[in-house]
């Protein structure tokens, strides 16, 4: 025995005023434009989004370096060569004092000849913040002293230990910053727009064009990369500025990482050129720059920043890499992969292993770009 089905759909003619009685929140989302959407999808992507507040925070900081960091870049304190961490302490003998470092005691260890650093706990030196300190040209623009935190009046305050002219590791880590993290920027900011640009012709107006920039894409993807940046870093002339090295790398990098993003975007454009409205745009008389620039591309714009993200850490991982190995950045300039040239002798590394510690942010920066660059493709998927 079955019983008839009920029909639910509505017998009643449709009556376009009911798109009138939308509630808010309904017209809210019907009415959402793609990015919205894409933005309420990603703030459903809590890795993605924690990565994006660690690189913000990262970017925040590059800009106010000198203020943040307890000493200048070239600060050297002769008396604490491979000095170790300090630890940060609230509690001295039962009493809450806040934060405080406690000051060094050393002897020289004759048999393997190095100084041995341990805590003298007569020693308390409370941690200043928003003070006086070493003095610095913020941006080149004027000179400062103002610090947001700043060891004990003759005091130190070595977080992550100091190197070998004993030079503070965390201030010249923050430092180091600036250059690796805006590297990757500037780097992928210009290959950005060679691969949308080539990758654009090609994909448009196919033919020997397209034929043209597929040979060229398939040549140098066939080369390997490291011999080619080791080769290329190389070849910049030694009597150049440290400024200059910067930017040359820079263009090397971009140089180098254009054609993963122009074969995207060609492929994309050799759809999306039959299109109906790319027809009548076309019909209408618009250009080919204009027709590329102002309908196609926006329509897949959302994958184009993901994978601008994605690529972002290749950047910076070829910038630390170089400079590792002593074809990249060279001192004076400061970065990263500079930093980690003091851990190259194994000795140095057994001994002072706080060496290591540029690798942390380079690590963290790059597993960041990642989960991010994975939230916003996820979230551009649905809508493409």
């Amino acid at each position: 025995m079955s019983d008839t089905l009920q029909h639910f759909v509505s017998r009643e003619p449709f009556d376009i005023q009911d798109i009138e009685r939308l509630t808010p929140e309904q017209e809210r989302y019907y009415m959402a434009s793609q990015w919205r959407m894409m933005w309420w999808r990603l703030k459903k992507h809590k890795l993605a989004v924690t990565a994006g507040i660690i690189l913000l925070a990262s970017y925040l900081s590059i800009v106010f370096v000198e203020f943040l960091v307890p000493y200048e870049l070239q600060t050297r304190n002769t008396d604490f060569i491979y000095a170790p961490p300090q630890q940060v302490h609230l509690f001295h003998d039962g009493e809450f004092v806040g934060p405080f470092v406690y000051g060094y005691r050393y002897h020289l260890n004759m048999e393997h000849l190095k100084r041995v650093y341990e805590e003298d706990t007569s020693k308390v030196q409370p941690i200043r913040f928003f003070c006086t300190g070493d003095p610095y040209e913020f941006w080149g623009l004027f000179e400062a002293d103002f610090h947001l935190i700043c060891p004990a009046e003759g005091g130190t305050l070595f977080l992550l230990g100091t190197d070998r002219l004993g030079r503070d590791m965390a201030s010249r880590l923050v430092y180091g910053g600036r250059i690796s993290l805006t590297v990757g920027l500037i780097g992928i900011t210009l290959s950005f727009m060679l691969g949308i640009t080539i990758g654009g012709a090609a994909g448009y107006f196919g033919g020997w064009v397209d034929n043209a920039v597929q040979r060229v894409i398939e040549v140098l993807r066939s080369l390997p990369e490291l011999p080619l940046w080791m080769a290329l870093s190389a070849a910049l002339p030694v009597t150049w500025s440290p400024i200059l090295v910067y930017f040359g790398i820079t263009l090397i990098l971009a140089l180098l990482d254009w054609p993963g993003l122009a074969r995207a975007v060609r492929s994309k454009l050799l759809a999306l050129r039959e299109e109906d409205y790319c027809s009548a745009a076309r019909l209408m008389g618009a250009s080919p720059t204009r027709i590329i620039g102002r309908h196609l591309l926006p329509n897949f714009m959302s994958h184009l920043i993901a994978s601008a993200t994605l690529s972002v850490p290749s950047m910076i991982l070829a910038e630390t890499a170089l400079s590792f190995l002593g074809l990249g950045l060279r001192p004076p300039v400061t970065s990263w992969g500079v930093l980690l040239t003091e851990a190259q002798n194994i000795e140095a590394v057994a001994l002072y292993p706080w060496l290591l510690m540029p690798m942390v942010p380079v690590i963290i920066t790059v597993l960041a770009f990642n989960f991010l660059g994975d939230g916003l493709r996820d979230a551009a998927d649905p809508y493409d």
